[in-house]
């Protein structure tokens, strides 16, 4: 509901918008390069002008969030007083009304119904007792306008609402008047509001009421609905009722019927005890000769239990050969699994001294090599001697040749 109200206040902000957007574009307007140079004066007073718009822009959107923050607790006040029951005489006038149309649920209807019209009528006796004002005058002027076009629903026209609301019109106007002298329609900072501000706020108000007005009549719709419902499911109820009532006539027959059928079942029970004893002698005959046949079953039994002892022990005889059996196949596998892994033990052997054999001699390639590589240090090193031992020598010879030379000058 707060944000339906919030229109009236968005549009008294944009007017102060565009005041604030003139000082800067003559701001602008006097930063742009001019052929003539401009005064001092003039530019102080764009300034002062720019300053002034300013404060009045602050101020008015100061004012429209109080506007908005009063509107907001008008329509929480307003639900409020619409989730409150309605005082006893209203109560006491509708349960008249009720008593004329007969039926509770349409007095409840009513009810809600009276609970709008009650607030349509605070609404316009706080607007007469308001001091007049200029733009007052012009919202009330406008608003019946809008009130008169609200079309009242198709579906209370069977319940006679419109007489109902012309009823209940006359005789809480006193009570409404007396329990709410302050106007709660318009807050205290809606005198400075425009016209257009103030019709919207009003409008935005009357449009919450209506829907309350239609919540309560889809509400009242929906329990005709029930109450149809309900009727319906009674008529079922007493369909079943009836159908109830036949077939506890039908089983009552049944059981008559049945009783006389239990008297002939007695008749022929008795008939049935005397079949009885003559079945019971016949039976001691037979269990005489089942005696017999008992005997003779037990002989049998004898004969077969003497066959079962003599299968059971050749059975034992043959389950200790297949156990000995079983047991020279266990030897048998174990001494071929020696045999394999003592075959496998020498062929690692084998390969282990291959192995090894391959890095003996691998390693006497080695030693081989190293021996000639020793022989061929020992021949450089016999012919650097020798040509050590040929340089000496020629040091020597050199040194006598120059001895003669020198012996020869002198």
């Amino acid at each position: 509901m707060a944000d339906r109200a919030r229109p009236a206040s968005q549009g008294a902000k944009k007017t102060p918008s565009s005041g604030s957007q003139r000082p800067s574009s003559a701001s602008r307007a006097t930063n742009r390069p001019a052929s003539a140079p401009v005064k001092k004066p003039a530019q102080m007073d764009l300034l002062a002008k720019e300053e002034e718009y300013k404060r009045l822009n602050a101020e008015l959107e100061a004012k429209t969030a109080e506007l908005v923050r009063q509107a907001e607790e008008v329509m929480r006040e307003q639900n409020e007083v619409l989730s409150k029951p309605i005082a006893t005489h209203l109560s006491l006038e509708i349960a008249d009304d009720s008593e004329e149309f007969g039926d509770t649920l349409m007095a409840s209807a009513r009810q809600s119904t009276a609970k709008a019209v009650t607030e349509k009528k605070s609404i316009k006796s706080g607007k007469l007792n308001r001091p007049p004002s200029a733009p007052r005058k012009m919202a009330q002027k406008k608003i019946p306008s809008v009130v008169d076009d609200v079309a009242v629903p198709e579906d209370f026209t069977d319940f006679s609402l419109a007489k109902t609301i012309s009823n209940l019109e006359g005789r809480v106007n006193d009570a409404v008047t007396a329990e709410q002298p302050e106007d709660d329609v318009m807050p205290s900072a809606g005198e400075e509001m425009g016209a257009e501000a103030q019709i919207r706020f009003l409008k935005a108000k009357l449009r919450v009421m209506q829907e309350e007005l239609n919540r309560l009549s889809h509400e009242c719709n929906k329990k005709d609905e029930e109450n149809g419902v309900l009727s319906s499911k009674l008529k079922e109820v007493e369909e079943d009722r009836g159908r109830l009532q036949r077939t506890t006539n039908m089983q009552q027959t049944q059981l008559e019927k049945h009783r006389a059928l239990a008297e002939d079942a007695s008749r022929t029970c008795d008939g049935l005890r005397g079949q009885v004893t003559a079945l019971q002698k016949a039976s001691r005959l037979v269990l005489g000769f089942v005696d017999s046949c008992d005997s003779e079953v037990e002989g049998m039994k004898r004969a077969q239990k003497q066959a079962s002892s003599s299968h059971n022990a050749t059975e034992v005889r043959l389950n200790r050969a297949l156990e000995e059996a079983e047991r020279s196949k266990a030897e048998l596998n174990k001494l071929k699994q020696s045999s394999r892994d003592s075959a496998n033990r020498e062929q690692q052997k084998i390969e282990a001294l291959q192995a090894e054999n391959k890095k003996l001699e691998k390693q006497k390639d080695e030693l081989i090599t190293g021996f000639k590589k020793q022989l061929k240090l020992i021949d450089v090193l016999k012919r650097q001697k020798m040509h050590y031992e040929a340089a000496r020598m020629m040091s020597f010879t050199e040194e006598e040749f120059m001895k003669a030379l020198d012996w020869g000058k002198s």
